[in-house]
């Protein structure tokens, strides 16, 4: 059973200020819990249905039932088990190879998939301004299928950032060079823009490489590409000539 308190103590770690104040977030699903278990990762608490996770200590595991799991879950469809995680501190950023910027990117699963893609691609940082989706909301976690584990991830004045870089600055735009007849360098850092509004003005002015994915369509009528599928496209051609 799970009690009144850690029911509101686990439902609220849903809202961002709840999990700053607490250091603590949530994941869900066999996978992505394997995957933070076998990380450095520190466990607080396991939830499960299943008698399951026997390399977990009793102590940090309930067996609860399925009524339970939905009353702490954040799912509609709740999976067999939750558990709950203390945030880690940020480490100090990876300024060498090729690093992924995110200028506002909000959609939860957005962010989710670019680091899963930045996961398979080999790309061990990612910086991303204030004003991007929370790491750890529970909608990015579960998107990531583990692949938080795997990437680092901090959240910084992004405009003083790469005005300070030393590295190559490329910028995805729409009137950008034609990204596969362009010259990529395997060091320097990648900017992707905010879903509705791209990348902001104070960051573009500092942006001298310009590329863009062009469109082959014949009504040449579509807008824009979602920004997770750029993402593959754009880190597909910087690693192409590497394989």
């Amino acid at each position: 059973m799970v009690s009144k308190n850690q029911i509101k103590l686990i439902t609220s770690l849903q809202q961002k200020k709840y999990r700053i104040s607490n250091q603590l977030f949530f994941a869900e699903g066999v996978k992505v819990i394997q995957e933070l278990l076998q990380s450095n990762f520190e466990l607080e608490h396991l939830y499960t249905t299943q008698f399951d996770f026997e390399e977990v200590s009793s102590v940090k595991k309930s067996l609860i039932h399925e009524n339970d799991l939905k009353k702490i879950s954040a799912l509609a469809t709740p999976n067999s088990c939750l558990a709950v995680f203390k945030i880690p501190q940020e480490k100090e950023i990876i300024n060498s190879g090729l690093i992924i910027a995110l200028d506002d990117i909000r959609d939860p699963g957005n962010l989710g998939t670019i680091l899963r893609l930045c996961d398979w691609f080999g790309i061990k940082q990612v910086v991303c301004s204030k004003e991007t989706v929370d790491i750890y909301n529970p909608k990015v976690v579960q998107a990531t299928m583990g692949s938080i584990t795997r990437v680092c991830v901090a959240y910084v004045n992004l405009e003083e950032y790469i005005s300070q870089t030393k590295l190559p600055v490329f910028g995805t735009f729409m009137d950008g060079e034609n990204v596969y007849k362009s010259s990529l360098s395997q060091e320097g850092v990648i900017v992707m823009g905010n879903e509705a509004n791209g990348i902001s003005e104070g960051i573009e002015n500092l942006i001298k490489n310009r590329i863009s994915i062009p469109r082959f369509g014949d009504l040449q009528k579509t807008e824009s590409l979602n920004v997770a599928t750029a993402t593959a496209i754009i880190l597909s051609e910087f690693k192409r000539n590497l394989s």
